[in-house]
């Protein structure tokens, strides 16, 4: 038996024992830029703003992508899977996605137990 969320049209999201979802984000082409992680206020203010908003495990607290850094990422798509267990959310990002200036979060390459710079 599956579970409504597997077919509603009801955004129905379910969230973990710490209230958070895994939200993945790519540019609009699909490339991957970074993952991080959703409470019910994130994903809201997400919906209501169209700017990537995220809960802070560090900081204890929402963060909007690019408050300090200005490297907004601005919200043209969301997707919920199946299950509702994941938001994947398709951006236009207006600078680099990862603090360390690095376009992607996923800028290394793992290489038996080293990692190395992608080209």
């Amino acid at each position: 038996m599956t579970d409504n969320r597997d077919t509603s049209l009801t955004l129905d999201p379910r969230y973990d024992a710490a209230g958070l979802i895994t939200a993945v984000a790519t540019d609009i082409s699909g490339a991957l830029l970074m993952v991080a992680h959703m409470n019910a206020e994130a994903l809201a203010e997400t919906l209501e703003s169209g700017d990537a908003t995220f809960w802070s495990r560090s900081r204890n607290r929402l963060w909007k992508k690019g408050e300090t850094s200005g490297h907004v990422l601005k919200v043209r798509e969301v997707r919920i899977d199946c299950d509702q267990d994941a938001i994947w959310l398709k951006c236009e990002p207006l600078g680099p996605a990862c603090h360390t200036g690095e376009a992607s979060c996923f800028y290394r390459l793992v290489e038996g137990n080293r990692l190395v710079r992608d080209a």
